[in-house]
C-alpha cells in the first residue's frame, strides 16, 4: 500500500504531512509506504490513497474513494481520526 501526501507545491506541507503520516499509521500499526508530491504531478496511478487539505482536493483529479481530505495540514490529531476513520470505513482496521 502507498500514501500519498499532496499539497499545492509539493515541497513543505506535503513533506510535514508525509513525516506526520509515517507517526500515525506506525501508531495505528498500518504497513504503508508514504511519500508526497504537488497536486500538479499526481495522478490516480501514483498511490492507493492520497492525503490533501480541503482546498486543494476541490480542484484534485483523485476519486473520492481514493482521498482523505483534512482541515488542517499542521493537527496531527485530525490526520489520525482521519486516517483511522478511513482504514475502518474500508474494513482495514478494526
Amino acid at each position: 500500500m502507498k500514501i500519498m501526501a499532496v499539497c499545492g507545491s509539493g515541497l513543505g506541507s506535503s513533506f510535514m504531512m508525509e513525516m506526520n503520516i509515517k507517526k500515525v499509521i506506525n501508531k495505528l500499526n498500518i504497513i504503508a509506504e508514504v511519500a508526497h508530491a504537488d497536486l500538479a504531478s499526481v495522478t490516480e496511478q501514483d498511490a492507493d490513497i492520497f492525503i490533501m487539505a480541503k482546498d486543494i482536493a476541490t480542484s484534485s483529479s483523485i476519486p473520492a474513494n481514493k482521498l482523505i481530505i483534512i482541515n488542517n495540514l499542521i493537527n496531527i490529531g485530525e490526520l489520525e481520526e482521519k486516517i483511522k476513520d478511513y482504514f475502518k470505513d474500508n474494513n482495514e482496521i478494526k
